[in-house]
This record gives structure tokens, C-alpha cells and sequence, in this order.
């Protein structure tokens, strides 16, 4: 029976009760609770259906007050990441690869120096030390990851590839003049890169119909994928017999999966799966182009003394910038890209000649620590910027996605 000695319209005016509406509303977020001893709980134990009516009026009127803890709670959850640490390390990223546009500029000029004081000099032997096969796969895959990284709106590694483009054909028709490369190759050659390069400044600027950029897509995807077995066969020739099989069978297989794509035949995997190999293939082609040249050095020690040390320095540091960026925004295809460049195509190299005594020992171990001061300052600046844990959950975020 309810007590009218204790009238419940009483209740909001005592001092203690004010904590009761706090209270309540944390047990009517987490449930029931056992009933503390500091609560004056007397007119809550009522049984009327008055007096409940009156508790339950008291606790709606209450609860814009009881809300408030909540949300302290819910705003004082571990931040992830550190939103000022974070778009600092975004915009240095972004320097970097921009920075890289120098080194890249210079990259082939010492070689292509060296290239011409042999050519006026009549020694055409000495540009058989750089493999055409080596530089047209780097050329193709500067090509492929130019329209990559324009289609993306990557405006610094645009740049970067546009520049690594025009120096390799350079080098490429000096090694033409010097009748190391084939006339007919050469002049294919040409053709690709001239209309790559158009194609490529209207898309990026908007002025290229969708329809003719999807044609070239599916171009550099069948050539890609024709060009690269075959490169990668015809350097370890004449150890293996010379064919063209290889570039055939490929490049028909890649023909027919594209036109299936564009027809709709395949499923949503395997259209994801198609419209991605343009940028791996072109990732795999910048690869080559130090694995070639590396077996080139192996076959013909004597022929190193025509390779620029400086060229080599260049590729290191111009690949090495373009790493953090792409750990940055989490790009597995281009972070491997730059990384493999930047530990075969540069340092790679000069490990060979550093082994064959055409670059002093103190040279290649500044060269060496310097690459793994920058490789662990990338990594463990990343680390704080994303708020992970260790630099191997980067690592495992960048090859396996958050």
C-alpha cells in the first residue's frame, strides 16, 4: 500500500534524488541493475500505479540531462589516428613524389652523355652494354603506368613517368643509331610512344572521349601482356631457343579475355580481374627492365664500364621517393613498382659494380645504409600517421587491405 506521508510530487525538489535521473537513464541504456544504497529510492518503491505513472513522468522529463553522460562516453572512444599527424604525413608524402620528378629528370642523362661521346667517337660497341630489350620493357611500363596514374589524377607521378617516357627513348634511339637495337622495332616503337603520349594529355585534361580511352586501354593491356613473356624469354636467348611463341599464346589469351569483358561473357571477378592487368603488366615490364640489365652485366663483365654509376644512384633515389606515397594511400601495385625499382634497377646495380670494382667500396655502403635509413623512416613515419600499432600492420594494411 502506497504511504501518503511520502507524496511523490515532492521528489524532484530534495537535493539527493538529482543523481537518481542519471541513474536511470545508464540502467535504461544497459539494463537493470542492482539498486544502490545512496539512492533515496523510497517513492520508486511505491506500488500505486500513481505512483509509478508519477516515476515514469519523472524520468522523461530527466532524461535530456541523463543523455549527457552517454555522450561523453561515446566522444572519448581511442582515436585511430592522429587527424593533424595524418594530414601532415599526406602532404610530405605528396612532396616526396614530387621531388622525385628531379632525380627522374636527370636519370638518364648521365647515360645518355656517355652514350653520345661514344657515338662520336665511333665506339658503338659500348652501347651493346645497355640491353634495348632492358630499356623497351621500362619504356613500356612507363608508358602503361603513365596512363595509370592519369586515369588515378596522380599529378606527381604523372610527371614522373612522362619524364622516365621521353629520356628512355632517348637512350633507346641512340641504341638504334648504334644499330643495338632493330630498325623495325624501333620504329614500332616510336609509333606507340608518340600516340601513348597524346592520348594520355587528352585524357588527363578531360578532352578525350571515354570510348577511345577505353580502346587504348584494352590496347596496352593486349600489348602488355603480349610484350612482356616475350621480353622476358628473349633475354636469356641464346641459352634458350629463340621463338615468338610465347608473345603469341599470351597476347591471343589476353585478346580473348578482353573482348569476353567487353562483351559481358565474364563474371564481376573476372572483370575486376581483366580491367586490372594493365597496371600489373606494366608493373611487371618496370621490373624486368633491371633483371635484364643485371643478366646483361653477368653475361659481359667488361661492358659495365658503360654504364653510368650515377644513372644507377638516380633510379634508386627517384624510385625510393615515390615509396612512401604509395604506402601512403595503400597502392600495393605501385608501392612494388617502385620499391623493386628502387632496390634492383638502382641499388641492384650498383652491387654488380661494386663486385666488379667500378665503384668504391665506401660509395656503395653510403649508398646501401642510406637506403635502409629512408626504407625505415617511411615505415615507421606511416606507422604514427595511420596510429597502428607496428610498422608489419602497415605493412599487412597495404598488402592485404584494412
Amino acid at each position: 500500500m502506497s504511504s501518503p506521508s511520502v507524496p511523490s510530487v515532492r521528489f524532484p525538489l530534495r537535493a539527493a534524488p538529482l543523481r537518481a535521473p542519471h541513474l536511470c537513464g545508464r540502467e535504461w541504456r544497459e539494463g537493470p541493475r542492482a539498486p544502490s544504497p545512496a539512492l533515496v529510492a523510497k517513492p520508486l518503491s511505491c506500488k500505486t500505479p500513481a505512483s509509478q505513472h508519477s516515476a515514469l513522468l519523472l524520468l522523461a522529463r530527466r532524461r535530456p540531462y541523463a543523455l549527457t553522460p552517454v555522450a561523453a562516453i561515446a566522444t572519448t572512444k581511442p582515436v585511430l589516428k592522429d587527424p593533424k599527424k595524418y594530414q601532415e604525413w599526406d602532404s610530405m608524402t605528396a612532396k616526396f613524389a614530387g621531388a622525385a620528378n628531379v632525380p627522374f629528370l636527370l636519370l638518364q642523362l648521365p647515360q645518355i652523355i656517355l652514350n653520345s661521346r661514344n657515338l662520336l667517337a665511333g665506339n658503338k660497341t659500348a652501347l651493346f652494354a645497355v640491353p634495348w630489350l632492358g630499356m623497351l620493357t621500362g619504356l613500356l611500363g612507363n608508358l602503361s603506368l603513365l596512363s595509370y596514374f592519369a586515369k588515378k589524377k596522380e599529378t606527381g607521378a604523372v610527371i614522373v613517368q612522362t619524364l622516365g617516357v621521353i629520356s628512355t627513348y632517348v637512350v633507346i634511339a641512340q641504341l638504334a643509331m648504334a644499330e643495338s637495337m632493330p630498325l623495325p622495332q624501333f620504329m614500332a616503337t616510336s609509333t606507340v610512344v608518340a600516340t601513348g603520349l597524346l592520348l594520355n594529355f587528352l585524357n588527363y585534361f578531360g578532352w578525350l572521349p571515354g570510348t577511345l580511352w577505353l580502346l587504348w586501354e584494352d590496347f596496352i593491356t593486349i600489348g602488355g601482356l603480349a610484350v612482356l613473356p616475350q621480353v622476358m624469354w628473349s633475354t636469356f636467348v641464346p641459352f634458350i631457343p629463340n621463338s615468338v611463341l610465347p608473345g603469341i599464346i599470351c597476347g591471343s589469351l589476353a585478346a580473348t579475355s578482353v573482348v569476353m569483358a567487353r562483351m559481358g561473357k565474364l563474371s564481376e571477378g573476372g572483370i575486376k580481374f581483366v580491367g586490372s592487368l594493365s597496371g600489373w603488366t606494366a608493373t611487371l615490364l618496370f621490373m624486368w627492365m633491371p633483371v635484364a640489365q643485371m643478366w646483361t652485366n653477368y653475361l659481359n663483365p667488361s661492358n659495365i664500364k658503360g654504364l653510368s654509376s650515377f644513372t644507377m644512384l638516380l633510379a634508386m633515389i627517384g624510385n625510393g621517393l615515390m615509396i612512401p606515397r604509395a604506402v601512403f594511400i595503400r597502392d600495393l601495385m605501385w608501392f612494388t613498382g617502385s620499391a623493386w625499382a628502387s632496390l634492383l634497377q638502382g641499388w641492384g646495380n650498383l652491387a654488380c659494380m661494386y663486385c666488379f670494382n667500378s665503384i668504391s667500396r665506401e660509395s656503395f655502403l653510403a649508398t646501401t645504409f642510406g637506403l635502409l635509413l629512408w626504407l625505415g623512416f617511411t615505415l615507421c613515419r606511416d606507422t604514427i600517421a595511420h596510429g597502428n600499432s607496428s610498422p608489419m600492420t602497415s605493412l599487412k594494411e597495404l598488402v592485404f587491405g584494412k
